[in-house]
């Protein structure tokens, strides 16, 4: 290591300069003999001590560095994307009630009107889905990346780095538990919106039909004895 600091040390000269010891520093000088550089013995000592543990140490640490901010970005994104998720479904949840509420009130047109609102609102729901699958696959990659750059860090001897990517991933993980259970309620409330609207539209069905029993039956049979 020394070696290549005093060529590098030499190179960085901007004319060819001569490295000499004198009273515990090491000095460049250029072809004049005017001072260029000086530096200590203790500063080459610091260079001597990059070894490999040392190197390997800083390396784990930059890794550790690295997975955490993927880890982080990933982990607001999927947070971002989960909220959108819920949101979207509990639009869909308020279009379906509000149209069970006015069922049999609305004009054909205005029937029409609101299942398209309906529908699209579905369409929606399912991209808004589709977007938390694939950003839940990324979210777990990054986890695991960060799990492995901690015992990287702790095999290397960067234990301060391991404890403090293990905490980042405890808090990411309580984050997106977070936000998994909004997304759990509002699929809970889209599923209850689904049974009622069954049951809803059964029974409008049935009164419909018993309408039209009632406008079948002659009016001979309608009159008292």
């Amino acid at each position: 290591c020394t070696f290549f600091f005093f060529f590098f040390l030499i190179s960085s000269l901007p004319e060819r300069g001569t490295l000499f010891q004198q009273e515990g520093h090491f000095i460049v000088a250029d072809q004049h003999g005017r001072v260029r550089k000086e530096l200590s013995l203790l500063q080459f000592h610091q260079v001597d001590d990059l070894s490999h543990d040392s190197l390997i140490r800083r390396a784990a640490s930059l890794a550790a560095d690295s997975s955490n901010s993927f880890l982080s970005q990933t982990t607001f994104a999927l947070i971002e994307a989960i909220t959108e998720y819920a949101k979207a479904v509990y639009t869909l949840v308020s279009l379906q009630k509000r149209y069970l509420d006015a069922l049999g009130k609305l004009t054909q047109a205005e029937e029409d009107s609101v299942w398209q609102a309906i529908i699209g609102q579905r369409a929606k729901v399912n991209d808004k889905k589709e977007e938390c699958r694939r950003l839940e696959a990324i979210w777990g990659t990054a986890v695991t990346l960060s799990e492995t750059a901690a015992e990287a860090a702790y095999a290397s001897g960067a234990e301060h780095v391991c404890i403090m990517a293990k905490t980042n991933i405890q808090v990411a993980l309580s984050q997106v538990e977070q936000a998994q259970n909004t997304s759990l309620d509002a699929d809970k409330k889209l599923a209850e919106a689904k049974v009622m609207e069954v049951e809803r539209m059964t029974q409008h069905a049935a009164s419909l039909q018993n309408a039209d029993n009632e406008e079948d039956v002659p009016e001979a049979y309608l009159r008292e004895d």
